[in-house]
């Protein structure tokens, strides 16, 4: 299976819809608990965003006094950015997360939403690691939330499920279980009877909790805590996501 660059993916048509205030991930209680926890874990440090997008939790933590930089390799996502904020607010890095190196140090990384499941090598998220790790002081904090994978859902020789069915809206998710590859398939459609659908297709590598401690442990990082949220949940066996901070030697 072959995937387009991530440059199409993340193209105008996806920049535009991306944005969804006050719900799912944009809903108060989860974008507020969100900021909340990444502005505790960033003291009185600057902080780094890689995959910055469209600035969903950058704006809110650069409105709270955080100076906030970001790392991004999408230009339609980045001119959504700057509708909110300029280049003095929040300057962006354009570039890949793995291997673009922004100006500083930083007492906080992180990667929000699964976005280190774009990168679709073992070889590129562990390179995201140590850029991580590059970039922070001694001490310095790297946070991922990620998704558990799904795959006690997926029957034997079946290669995709249907996460969401929502009013208008479809995810089937189809997999290549020997890569650890995932294609999430995003279809969107009129309720009211339409014939026209839009269909759009995200790559992604899913990782296991115990695979992303190793790429951890390889770019120095120890496991401080793992939640089922940013609220602070319990992570258990039955967790859908997690949110791990890792972090750096003092010296």
């Amino acid at each position: 299976m072959t995937h387009l660059p991530q440059e199409q993916i993340w193209d105008e048509e996806t920049a535009a819809l991306y944005d969804k205030p006050g719900t799912g991930v944009y809903a108060p209680e989860v974008l507020g608990a969100t900021v909340d926890r990444l502005a505790a874990l960033a003291g009185d440090g600057r902080v780094l965003e890689l995959a910055i997008g469209t600035g969903r939790v950058a704006v809110p933590l650069a409105e709270r006094g955080v100076p906030v930089t970001g790392i991004e390799l999408s230009a339609p996502m980045v001119a959504r950015l700057r509708e909110k904020v300029d280049e003095a607010t929040i300057p962006v890095v354009m570039g890949d997360m793995a291997t673009v190196r922004a100006e500083g140090t930083f007492t906080l990384a992180y990667l929000v939403y699964n976005t280190i499941s774009n990168l679709l090598t073992q070889d590129e998220q562990v390179a995201c690691f140590a850029n991580a790790a590059r970039h922070l002081e001694p001490g310095g904090r790297f946070v991922v939330e990620l998704w558990v994978p799904e795959l006690r859902r997926l029957p034997p020789g079946v290669p995709a499920m249907v996460p969401v069915r929502e009013d208008g809206y479809l995810l089937v998710d189809t997999y290549d279980v020997l890569r650890q590859h995932v294609v999430s398939h995003h279809i969107r459609f009129d309720e009211a009877g339409g014939r026209e659908a839009r269909l759009g297709r995200s790559p992604h590598r899913y990782i296991w909790p115990s695979e992303l401690d190793l790429m951890a442990r390889l770019a120095g990082f120890a496991l401080e805590s793992r939640h089922a949220d940013w609220q602070g949940g319990e992570f258990t066996a039955d967790s859908a996501s997690h949110v791990s901070v890792y972090r750096l030697p003092e010296s």
